[in-house]
């Protein structure tokens, strides 16, 4: 079964000036796809921090892929081209796809009277740099390109692809869907049938029986999450999904009919009771507030008026 890990690059999500949210982004297309997402590190603009994630993504289970998200442009602290190939013991090389929109890129910075000297081109050309063996993967009206690298064959042969791509989040979510998904994901795992129970009570209430679930369907995966509602979620095959979800709503439909049930119910509904008399109140005695100031007002304006037909008499 294929497995997926992200290593997201740039010292603005760990300053906190930027959100991510790329990583949520692979989390939903992973899940469409079948493919468990196993870890998600955040690290600096790094060398040292972009080998170290990548390593250890690199020892897990395979098949797996590996997707990064950012440090692929054309500044100082643009490194993960560079990290990349030197974690897997390659070199860079230009790539003539991503090297021909450099060189629009310079065209265009000189017709603007920008000045680009030697200097200029060779940190630009630093985004057309790639890991040796990497093949591109763009989209059809996008500027930034996505490269793969196959590691031991790849994903196709039980290995690890490496995706690395932009962190704009727009040119990330096009890529990540439009390319990678349809190359790297699609079609490899079953996709995991997926349902979930709803209920008022405490999680603790419940855990009994999820420890019978789990032990009856253990490929059965769940997650209980507190809230009004609270959310049971479980996911897997089908058949032992439905299984499991029966069981559950069984045990909610006794705990419904048990005296403990009944009091929770009662309470809940008194304490709905309260609260639309609340609303109800305040709806009142804002109705009457707003009554009295607009007498006010019309008092005032009434008065204000008399007083000026005086004068001008």
């Amino acid at each position: 079964m294929l497995e997926a890990s992200m290593i997201v690059v740039g010292d603005e999500i760990l300053g906190g000036y930027v959100t991510d949210v790329n990583s949520p982004l692979l989390a939903r297309v992973l899940r469409e796809n079948g493919v468990g997402l196993s870890c998600v590190h955040v690290v600096a603009d790094d060398l040292a921090a972009i080998d170290e994630a990548l390593g250890l993504e690199l020892a897990r289970a395979r098949p797996r892929v590996v997707v990064t998200s950012g440090g692929v442009g054309s500044t100082p602290d643009d490194l993960t081209f560079e990290a990349v190939a030197a974690s897997l013991g390659r070199g860079l090389v230009t790539d003539p796809t991503i090297g021909a929109k450099v060189d629009g890129a310079l065209a265009w910075s000189a017709e603007q009277g920008f000045p680009v000297s030697d200097e200029f081109t060779r940190h630009l050309l630093r985004m057309a740099r790639i890991p040796e063996g990497s093949r591109l993967v763009e989209r059809s009206d996008g500027w930034a390109p996505g490269v793969l690298v196959d590691v031991e064959g790849g994903v196709d042969a039980g290995g690890v692809t490496v995706a690395i791509l932009p962190g704009v989040p727009s040119e990330f979510a096009a890529l990540l869907t439009e390319a990678v998904a349809p190359e790297v994901l699609a079609g490899r795992n079953p996709t995991p049938y997926v349902t979930e129970l709803s209920h008022g009570y405490p999680e603790s209430v419940l855990n009994l029986a999820f420890v019978e679930v789990m032990e009856r369907y253990p490929d059965v995966k769940l997650g209980s999450y507190p809230g009004r509602p609270s959310i049971v979620r479980l996911s897997g095959v089908r058949s032992e999904v439905e299984a499991a979800a029966a069981r559950i709503a069984a045990v909610l439909a006794e705990l419904d009919a048990s005296d403990a049930g009944q009091r929770l119910a009662a309470a809940r509904a008194a304490r709905a009771a309260r609260a639309t008399g609340t609303r109800s109140r305040s709806a009142t005695a804002s109705a009457a507030e707003s009554a009295t100031a607009s007498a006010a007002e019309s008092a005032t304006a009434s008065a204000a008026g008399s007083a000026t037909d005086e004068e001008e008499a």
